[in-house]
């Protein structure tokens, strides 16, 4: 008989699929009504509920940021029966508050688990990010590279002129010389306003949502969770851990990080096996949103596996209760 504490990602995908799918149904009726506390506080109720109904000994490592005047599945938080195997989580119960309360694309409910001890617990700091898809070289783009002499560097690869490239930045005033500098390349920019592991999620599937590559910075939690999903579907990550002041460094020292200089890969974030499920809330380039008609809700997960690269789509229907 199998050990019952071995992390057997196969059966415990399906669970995750349903931690995802009830965050977001529970967030469907906020969808468009400008609260995003309310809506991200009954993704995150539903989210704990459902992951205690998992036969797991699991710890939340990357969780609603304590910063945050928002409900928390907090870091450290134990989930699950405490019956299974030891696990680190990685959640974001409703990546694009604003997005959901606004009614906006891209909104999302994500979560990760892998085996205790495998992904980085990452500080509420933010984080440098750069990010393609599968298929290139090791080395094709580096954190070292100017943002132009990455665009070029891919398109290279790609066989194809930087007119041909488009890269994703979360549109915020401290990217202005960024989003700047790629535009002098003649590369094209996707700006999103909010979503950014959806953001580095598009450049594994460019042919589906025109995203060639992913740069700019964005919180270090959403950085692992990118990472997660990156492992399962294919592509290159990397992020650099960036602090304005001592008292985050002294967060990352609380999180056992000592090299605040660190450029981390896709597999120093995420060090094993991982499984990744994530909802669509709204709709937009990556996932169906929730689409609601009388008696009905219909709603879309992806649900991934770095141990064998399958990506599954789920549409999963429910009556109104």
């Amino acid at each position: 008989m199998a050990d019952a504490t071995e992390f057997h990602d196969r059966m415990l995908s399906l669970g995750l699929a349903r931690v995802s799918e009830a965050a977001a149904l529970a967030s469907a009726s906020l969808i468009g009504r400008g609260d995003e506390k309310a809506a991200d506080q009954a993704a995150v109720n539903a989210m704990r509920d459902q992951l205690n109904l998992l036969d797991i000994a699991g710890v939340v490592v990357i969780g609603e940021g304590e910063r945050d005047e928002a409900p928390m599945l907090y870091i450290g938080e134990e989930v699950g029966t405490g019956k299974g195997p030891a696990v680190d989580i990685a959640l974001d119960p409703l990546e694009g508050t604003t997005l959901t309360a606004k009614d906006m694309p891209n909104a999302l409910t994500v979560i990760a688990m892998a085996p205790r001890g495998t992904l980085l617990h990452a500080p509420d700091v933010y984080m440098d990010k750069l990010a393609i898809g599968p298929g290139f070289k090791p080395g094709t783009v580096t954190m070292t590279m100017s943002p132009s002499e990455r665009v070029s560097a891919l398109a290279a690869a790609k066989g194809v002129s930087t007119e041909n490239i488009t890269v994703c930045v979360l549109e915020r005033p401290r990217h202005e010389d960024l989003i700047k500098e790629i535009r002098s390349t003649g590369a094209s920019i996707r700006l999103i306003t909010d979503g950014d592991v959806a953001g580095v999620m598009h450049c594994a599937e460019p042919e589906k949502t025109g995203i060639d590559m992913y740069m700019g910075s964005g919180g270090a939690p959403e950085g692992v969770l990118a990472a997660a999903a990156l492992k399962c579907m294919g592509g290159q990550f990397f992020g650099k851990l960036l602090f304005r002041n001592e008292d985050e460094k002294a967060r990352a020292r609380k999180a056992g990080i000592s090299n605040f200089d660190r450029v981390y890969t896709r597999d120093d974030l995420v060090r094993a096996d991982v499984i990744f499920a994530a909802t669509g809330v709204t709709s937009g380039s990556l996932l169906h949103g929730i689409r609601r008609e009388p008696g009905w809700v219909t709603m879309e997960t992806i649900l991934m596996r770095s141990k064998t690269g399958s990506v599954r789509r789920i549409e999963y229907r429910a009556p109104v209760k």
